[in-house]
């Protein structure tokens, strides 16, 4: 007689991760779409802050600098929507992921350069006093980030989404 454990699983019982996966990568799905719809309307609500944000890293020529602090947050509240909606996913999530990226590694420069500045992630940004800097909490918060997209890229299919309602995904 085989031990219980040498037994198949029934047919019908998928493996544990495959029922799971829906569901956590929902989970994931709906909490970047919170970043980034808390980022882009914090920073719509005041594009000049968010240009002033941009300006701050010292990384880009001034009419370019403009011209990413307005569409930021325009950006960020479009893709919050699209992951919020489930329409999409991995795109919206790609684009999610490389926007994180950027920002991992102007945080890193402006860390690197001795740059006292906030980082404008959630609204405000700018000048700040050097012991106000929060490199390493801002870094490690959007690869966080970042392991959420790549997740995302890999395993779109979630519950309760538009690519699921029509056939975009299985």
């Amino acid at each position: 007689m085989p031990a219980v454990t040498d037994l198949p699983a029934p047919a019908h019982a998928p493996p544990r991760w495959e029922r799971w996966q829906p569901w956590v990568s929902t989970l994931v799905r709906l909490g970047l779409a919170a970043v980034a719809l808390v980022a882009g309307f914090a920073k719509i609500g005041d594009l000049p802050g968010s240009v002033r944000a941009v300006r701050a890293y010292e990384l880009l020529p001034e009419t370019l600098a403009v011209l990413v602090g307005n569409a930021l947050p325009m950006v960020e509240i479009v893709v919050g929507l699209l992951l919020l909606a489930g329409l999409f996913t991995r795109a919206a999530a790609v684009v999610f992921g490389l926007l994180m990226v950027v920002f991992v590694a102007g945080i890193i420069s402006a860390w690197a350069r001795g740059l006292a500045i906030d980082c404008g992630c959630f609204g405000g940004g700018g000048q700040v006093a050097p012991g106000e800097t929060a490199y390493l909490e801002d870094t490690l918060r959007d690869l966080l980030f970042v392991a959420g997209a790549v997740f995302l890229v890999r395993w779109p299919r979630t519950r309760a989404s538009l690519d699921r309602a029509l056939a975009l995904t299985d």
